[in-house]
């Protein structure tokens, strides 16, 4: 339907598969991962055209791969980021916009919450190379 890859970065393994499994039966097609550096093996293999990004991982922090993909992107495409996280202050949240996350939620959320803000996010940046 979307033809539109999503990685989803989370090391809840409940969590990740309902997120997989709903993301992907709206019409998009979804690679999990369940930690910092599996999403980063994901993003440079996969080039995704999204990636939603959970901070405390095991292996990098969801912050250190959010760098690394704002410094060596797999591709000239952008790729926005949506921060899903537990963590809910202040300074969190400022360093995920400072590091160029396009959104950021807090868990607990639902995933129509997560769907909504993945075509509000595809939808302001359409012109960003996608």
């Amino acid at each position: 339907m979307h033809n539109i890859k999503i990685i989803i970065a989370e090391d809840e393994p409940d969590v990740l598969g309902i997120m997989v499994k709903k993301i992907a039966a709206a019409g998009y097609e979804v690679i999990g991962v369940s930690d910092g550096n599996a999403a980063w093996e994901a993003i440079q293999k996969e080039d995704p055209d999204m990636v939603l990004l959970d901070l405390t991982m095991p292996g990098l922090h969801g912050f250190e791969v959010l760098e690394h993909l704002r410094k060596t992107p797999p591709s000239e495409k952008y790729c926005p980021v949506i921060i899903v996280s537990a963590h809910d202050e202040l300074d969190q949240i400022r360093k995920g916009f400072e590091l160029n996350a396009e959104h950021y939620l807090t868990k607990p959320c639902s995933t129509e919450e997560i769907l909504k803000s993945i075509e509000l996010v595809f939808s302001l940046i359409k012109n960003k190379n996608f």
